[in-house]
């Protein structure tokens, strides 16, 4: 298989968000926003990819009775190496996603990752797939952000596109991440069948 296609079965055919559902306690609560999903996106994204390289490198030093354990502590490094950065260098997204950084250990898109992917493939071929689906689950995030902070705010990214009259709060409530996550997914399996 190819590097880019790879890549970009992360993004169309295995994406987290849209196609797999997995992942799905970060990507309701923490897109309030299109910054906070963005900044989830990149953070899972980083620990994936780093993950998927490591544990590709050892897997055939892993014994099968502590493979899944083994897993576990290289993603809550790379975890742990993340909330450092991320409390050193932009504190104030840090505090925005809160417990949703140290969650990332138990994020079903990187233990089934390292379990379907990169424990069965060499490091070059984990590092695309974990730039391929990094960036699927990161484009989700954004996407459902936007989506949540347009409607719910008025804004994306930050800057006013909409003024308050229009602006309707569920939509940064938890009841509006279902709701805009069910659209979006209804309008991608709309988009691949036509």
């Amino acid at each position: 298989m190819s590097y880019l296609k790879i890549i970009t079965n992360g993004i169309v055919k295995e994406n987290p968000t849209f196609v797999l559902m997995l992942g799905m306690c970060p990507t309701l609560a923490t897109t309030t926003s299109a910054i906070n999903g963005l900044a989830m996106g990149l953070a899972t994204m980083f620990v994936l990819i780093c993950s998927n390289v490591v544990i590709s490198l050892i897997k055939n030093l892993t014994p099968d009775k502590v493979r899944i354990p083994v897993f576990i502590v290289v993603i809550a490094s790379f975890v742990t190496i993340l909330q450092m950065v991320m409390q050193a260098f932009v504190p104030d997204i840090y505090k925005t996603l809160g417990l949703f950084i140290p969650l990332i250990v138990v994020n079903c898109v990187i233990l089934g990752r390292a379990e379907a992917f990169a424990a069965k493939n060499g490091a070059v071929e984990s590092l695309m797939d974990g730039i391929g689906i990094g960036l699927g689950f990161t484009i989700g995030l954004t996407l459902l952000g936007i989506c949540r902070e347009l409607l719910g705010a008025g804004s994306i990214f930050g800057f006013i596109l909409l003024p308050e009259t229009y602006n309707m709060l569920m939509f940064v409530l938890p009841p509006g991440a279902f709701i805009t996550l069910g659209f979006l997914v209804a309008i991608i399996n709309k988009l691949k069948k036509a």
